[in-house]
């Protein structure tokens, strides 16, 4: 098999790997892109591959849990709260509930409480079905060590995970019913389709205004989307809904139609349990143009009244 062919076969199941590991399209990208160049140099040596899919699953595995290491300090650093850049995905493997939760921005967010072996071999074994054995020697270790970072996993993300998948159709009539009140500004409705202890997380990344700490609590977030929607449409901004991560959301595009911002919605047993909005524009280029309102924004309160 070519090289070409490898890639095309392999690189979707590759870069799923990646982003799951790293939350970032761009490193994803990165870290797939040097598995392949390795393969191939290795099939230019003519060494056999007797696996292909093990192979590359074994390559972008450690890039990534490399990657993840360094990651961990710059997010350290970073301005505000960090979340994972948005992917807009559609139907296809994220239609099993299981896979979507998976993919979802609020399940990338708890991946990140893992050390980078734990998250490997997690993922590996229960997002993508791979057997024991074979997590074992992608991650470095032996059969027992592997289920031990599986089980550590999984006991770690059991209570923070929902109890009961909503499918396709309830998830998007939930929804357009959120927009819709937030929209109109109706708090009511808004609260009565969020879970008590509801939050709302934002990622300007010190680019463009975002919220300084996540929001939490039914009254306080319905409040803050209400107003933050309704100074958007002062600017004429439309929210587009679209599925963000395998789970309802939707993107806000300006009067030129470039984007402003994401956001997702996390559904847990019939109710909104979080948001995430990301509007840091470095999150936002691998899915469009985008907008210049924040950085304008940014700039104005900086200047004040009089600048």
């Amino acid at each position: 098999m070519t090289i070409t062919e490898l890639y095309d076969e392999l690189r979707p199941r590759a870069f799923a790997i990646a982003y799951r590991m790293l939350g970032s399209v761009s490193e994803a990208e990165d870290v797939v892109q040097e598995a392949f160049l390795r393969a191939h140099q290795s099939l230019r040596r003519d060494e056999r591959i007797a696996s292909p899919r093990a192979y590359l699953a074994t390559l972008v595995t450690r890039l990534a849990i490399d990657q993840l290491r360094s990651a961990r300090a710059r997010r350290e650093r970073y301005v505000g709260e960090w979340l994972p850049e948005p992917l807009v995905t559609g139907p296809g493997p994220a239609d099993r509930a299981e896979t979507a939760d998976s993919l979802s921005l609020a399940f990338l967010v708890l991946l990140e409480s893992l050390s980078p072996a734990q998250r490997a071999a997690f993922l590996l074994r229960e997002v993508f079905d791979y057997p024991y054995p074979e997590v074992a020697e992608i991650v470095g270790s032996d059969v027992d060590g592997a289920r031990h970072l599986v089980a550590r996993a999984r006991a770690h993300l059991r209570d923070r995970r929902p109890r009961r998948h909503a499918t396709r159709q309830q998830r998007d009539e939930l929804a357009r019913g959120f927009f819709a009140a937030a929209g109109r500004g109706d708090l009511a409705a808004l609260e009565a389709l969020l879970t008590r202890d509801v939050t709302l997380h934002g990622d300007g990344g010190g680019r463009v205004p975002a919220l300084g700490r996540p929001v939490t609590g039914r009254e306080r977030v319905a409040r803050t989307m209400g107003a933050g929607l309704a100074a958007l449409a002062r600017f004429e901004v439309r929210l587009e809904l679209v599925e963000v991560n395998g789970q309802p959301g939707a993107l806000a595009r300006d009067a030129r139609d470039r984007l402003v911002g994401v956001l997702a919605l996390d559904i847990a047993d019939g109710r909104i349990r979080a948001i995430h909005s990301v509007v840091n524009p470095d999150k936002l280029r691998h899915l469009g143009e985008v907008s210049d309102l924040g950085l304008r924004t940014r700039r104005a309160r900086r200047s004040g009244p009089e600048g």
